[in-house]
């Protein structure tokens, strides 16, 4: 009889062992970043926009942030950032799909695919959202941050770059990350997946399988918020996922 009860205890726990192993398999995901290079990450964090409760906004009164058929839907007039309020440590990849309407609206305006990531208030290190109130979607009132930040089809879908904030004021504009080349603009109507990649010094930016910034920094951000940032734009967002990079 125990020798019974033993093989049961032993098969309940190689059981237990087996969901749980199964469990940490179906989050492992090889992430394809371009047509040659891909990295094994580890899911930490995914958002289907079911709600807001996980998302902080920050806008210019007159537009409107919304849950609209499981997306995220943003329809902006004069700045928004939509922060996660969850923090992110690196080495991290950020993954969501996007895409920009053009349908006759008044803010079907084909530009600013843009978003913050790594965001840190030296005023506030432990609290970024203690001046949401002071920022309200402004785009200059983020100056006083510390964050990569990445503008796609800025300037009227005239220019596509990458700015490096150090949370005194500056955010340097590289010429090599001032792109102005029509594939790194923005098409309307078109589903794009963007996908970031912080790894140490290594900051790197992809629209689908095309690398678009490549950024080596010598001082890296390793942890921070991430944020949706617009203007002036009618998009939806989707499926946010963040994977932990696995050695």
């Amino acid at each position: 009889m125990q020798q019974h009860i033993n093989s049961i205890i032993l098969i309940t726990k190689l059981a237990i062992i087996l969901v749980l192993v199964n469990g940490c398999i179906s989050n492992t995901k090889v992430i394809q970043l371009s047509e040659t290079h891909k990295v094994s990450g580890k899911l930490i964090y995914q958002n289907d926009f079911d709600d807001l409760s996980d998302w902080k906004v920050e806008q210019v009164p007159g537009g409107k942030v919304e849950i609209i058929d499981g997306k995220l839907e943003i329809t902006d007039v004069g700045g928004c950032t939509i922060w996660s309020r969850k923090q992110f440590s690196g080495p991290i990849i950020i993954e969501y799909d996007v895409f920009i309407i053009k349908d006759g609206g008044p803010r079907d305006r084909v530009s600013d695919l843009n978003c913050f990531w790594m965001a840190i208030d030296p005023d506030h290190p432990d609290d970024l959202f203690a001046n949401s109130d002071k920022r309200g979607g402004r785009f200059t009132n983020y100056d006083s941050l510390r964050l990569y930040y990445t503008g796609m089809g800025g300037h009227n879908n005239t220019k596509t770059r990458f700015r490096r904030y150090d949370g005194q004021g500056n955010k340097p504009l590289l010429p090599e990350h001032d792109l102005s080349d029509e594939k790194y603009l923005l098409e309307a109507n078109k589903p794009y997946t963007v996908k970031i990649l912080s790894s140490g010094g290594i900051i790197q930016y992809y629209r689908d399988d095309m690398l678009v910034f490549d950024f080596k920094d010598d001082s890296p951000y390793s942890s921070g918020h991430f944020g949706f940032r617009t203007v002036d734009n009618h998009m939806t967002i989707d499926n946010f996922k963040v994977y932990q990079i696995l050695k």
